[in-house]
């Protein structure tokens, strides 16, 4: 007769980290720099392979206040810029040096993320956080008392607090029956990376490149190595078309805009073609009691203007500022959480504007001719670059934005109906396929 387990040691900790992603590392060196104690679990193995490449400038105060923004530049390639296609046929430069507020950092990186991913989580190991990776957490329990207990690599950890940055898995989200398809936007995507590849030259050489084709956009990614990430965003309905191997409907969708099939003459595939489906989504809550969700685990939007990683660190940034006030205060738990998340929503709804429109007629026509109308220009430079938090100066001009947009819209008005009812079409196209999350 075999004979019951005697349960396993708990072991107390002040925050348990689910995930050592950007948003996980950066979450558990700011609370570990604030003297708690912190344990980060992910499941992978660094380096691991991940998409999104591109950090935006206000990534960069960011790095530097957790300390590791050489570290980044050391894995990095210098960005000054966003490249959009011009009415022309060559490229409208989004410089960052031409943003609305003068603080405003006018540079960013272009990252391989299984090399910037390591150095975060070998940072927060550094900096006092018990950082374990090829641990894979179990299940989470919430206890009539409010208690949890996580449960990973047959050990039993109780912390004060949990955060789940868990990325697209999004640990909670599925565990609580939270996540749920964005109602508004639906986009697949298929990308690689690829050797000689043409670059921009001089200052422009670092700067993403984005491209429309007849169904989505298309994005060229430098990176420090020399090879190019290189990725076709579609309408759902489009990659469901798609017959034969994948390999050649990437290269089929790339050939149809001239200007890639030019700068892509004699390149060679160095990674494997990835797939990933209706991957915009948002949860329902982003606390409970004692926990909350940072980044990807709560929200992900098409990463169109490169929006992931920042939007991940940044609230990666302040939940861990929130999480301490919570445990020097635990009664003010609920108010920090609904300002945290009223906060957060606000800057991501000033990107999800954009994108929920960027490939309409309207939008096309506004980014292909961009004029500094009352500092405009200079306010999308500001929103590419991140600057979306705490930026009122920025928000009114982005305001007058929308309304020069809608004006366009009226005066487009059939091209502008017929893209909105296609882009809302393809939240009901049904396009699961996934080789990057399990």
């Amino acid at each position: 007769m075999t004979q019951p387990q005697p349960d396993l040691p708990l072991i107390d900790t002040d925050v348990l980290v689910i995930g050592g992603g950007p948003a996980g590392s950066c979450a558990a060196t700011v609370l570990a720099q604030k003297g708690w104690r912190v344990v980060m679990l992910e499941k992978d193995r660094h380096p691991r392979f991940h998409i999104g490449e591109s950090l935006l400038p206000m990534n960069m105060p960011i790095l530097e206040r957790i300390g590791a923004l050489e570290k980044a530049r050391a894995v990095g390639l210098l960005k000054l810029g966003a490249d959009f296609p011009a009415i022309d046929g060559t490229f409208n430069v989004f410089d960052f040096g031409k943003t609305l507020n003068p603080g405003t950092p006018d540079f960013a990186f272009q990252v391989k993320r299984e090399e910037f991913d390591q150095m975060l989580f070998e940072h927060a190991r550094e900096q006092g956080v018990d950082a374990r990776d090829g641990i894979r957490v179990e299940r989470v329990e919430f206890d009539a008392d409010d208690a949890i207990t996580v449960h990973a690599a047959g050990q039993r950890w109780r912390p004060r607090y949990l955060l789940d940055a868990s990325g697209r898995d999004t640990f909670l989200g599925n565990k609580l029956k939270l996540k749920r398809k964005n109602p508004r936007h639906a986009s697949a995507a298929v990308f690689s990376h690829f050797q000689g590849v043409a670059r921009r030259e001089g200052r422009h050489a670092g700067n993403v490149s984005i491209y429309r084709h007849e169904h989505g956009w298309a994005w060229m990614i430098p990176l420090r190595d020399g090879s190019m990430s290189v990725g076709a965003v579609c309408w759902p309905e489009y990659l469901k078309t798609r017959r034969g191997d994948t390999e050649s409907f990437l290269m089929q969708t790339l050939a149809s805009v001239p200007e890639i099939a030019q700068r892509m003459q004699g390149a060679k595939r160095i990674a494997p073609v990835h797939v990933t489906g209706n991957y915009a989504y948002e949860c329902t809550r982003m606390h409970g009691r004692h926990w909350s969700m940072l980044g990807d685990a709560y929200a992900f939007v098409d990463p169109m203007f490169s929006s992931g990683v920042y939007l991940a660190m940044h609230s990666a940034e302040q939940g861990a500022l929130m999480v301490d006030k919570i445990l020097q205060n635990p009664a003010h738990e609920a108010k920090l959480q609904r300002k945290f998340q009223r906060d957060f929503e606000a800057g991501l709804d000033e990107f999800k504007w954009f994108i929920y429109r960027f490939t309409s007629p309207v939008m096309r026509a506004l980014f292909s001719a961009p004029r500094d109308f009352m500092g405009v220009e200079r306010a999308i430079v500001s929103m590419l670059a991140g600057d979306v938090f705490n930026a009122p100066q920025v928000i009114r001009k982005l305001r007058i934005f929308r309304i020069i947009y809608a004006l366009n819209a009226i005066e487009q008005a059939p091209a502008a109906w017929r893209a909105w009812r296609k882009r809302r079409r393809q939240v009901k196209v049904e396009m699961r396929e996934e080789t990057l999350q399990g």
